[in-house]
């Protein structure tokens, strides 16, 4: 048997959140969608994730989230993360940072789909452990009948991205890689069966600079006066990729861009 997964890429905003809403019913039911894996990242104000957002888009459809370096920037989502077994955070933050280091969900047909979020280390702010350990670490600890696991790395570095997909590669269903906000054109399945693409791209307004009002991020990069950076609103797409994988293995058959246009009233 097969499962389809939809990886959607950094949620920004209210636009985002627009877009994923207005798409994710007709995506489910056209494509035959089983699991939904969201990064929320930025859903909130494009920085972070509240108590409410979270829950409108378990609401929308999305079955798993995951977050990157903004994970504490709202405060209230601490709580969401201790609560709720449908939302991770990074697996290598030290042991003692709130949150669960992997989620799962279980689809229509009975079959389990984890996730796991990493951060990395090369061009990124906040201190992390090593994302290769704690990619052994956690799988190890997740439970050995869960055989599709979907890992969000969420880093800087494409190079960093790639290997974590070699080193991974037959070990799990898919590696995908979120933070840059730019659709990579990489997407592929591995020489071991792991589902692999470097970025899914930003959910959210592309008439900007990775989701932020252009005429102040540019400005602010030509003056070095700094400027407050408001998400953008124009141009709003749905970017990610669609798995499928065998239930059996767990590895992926095959892995497709997807881009999903809000449309433009007139």
């Amino acid at each position: 048997m097969q499962l389809r997964l939809l990886c959607a890429g950094d949620l920004v905003g209210l636009p985002g959140r627009r877009v994923l809403r207005s798409a994710l019913g007709a995506l489910i039911k056209s494509r035959e969608i089983d699991c939904v894996i969201v990064n929320a990242e930025n859903a909130a104000g494009g920085s972070g994730l509240t108590t409410s957002l979270h829950q409108k888009m378990i609401a929308d459809g999305v079955n798993l989230v995951t977050l990157g370096d903004h994970v504490y920037r709202r405060k209230e989502c601490i709580s969401v993360l201790e609560r709720e077994d449908n939302i991770v955070r990074p697996a290598n933050l030290p042991s003692q940072a709130p949150g669960k280091e992997f989620a799962i969900y279980e689809t229509n047909s009975g079959h389990r789909v984890a996730v796991i979020s990493l951060l990395g280390r090369l061009f990124m702010r906040l201190p992390v452990n090593c994302p290769f350990a704690a990619a052994d670490r956690v799988l190890a600890a997740i439970p050995k009948d869960v055989r599709i696991v979907v890992v969000d790395m969420h880093a800087e570095a494409t190079s960093e991205k790639i290997a974590l997909g070699w080193h991974l590669d037959g070990r799990v269903s898919a590696v995908v890689g979120t933070h840059t906000h730019v659709p990579t054109a990489d997407e592929r399945v591995l020489g071991k069966g792991t589902a692999y693409i470097t970025d899914l791209g930003m959910t959210g307004p592309y008439d900007s600079v990775l989701g932020r009002v252009k005429e102040r991020v540019v400005s602010s990069m030509v003056t070095s006066v700094p400027s407050k950076f408001d998400v953008a609103t124009d141009d709003v797409r749905l970017c990610g990729v669609i798995i499928t994988v065998e239930t059996t293995t767990g590895l992926a058959t095959s892995i497709e861009r997807i881009r999903f246009d809000e449309p433009v009233e007139s």
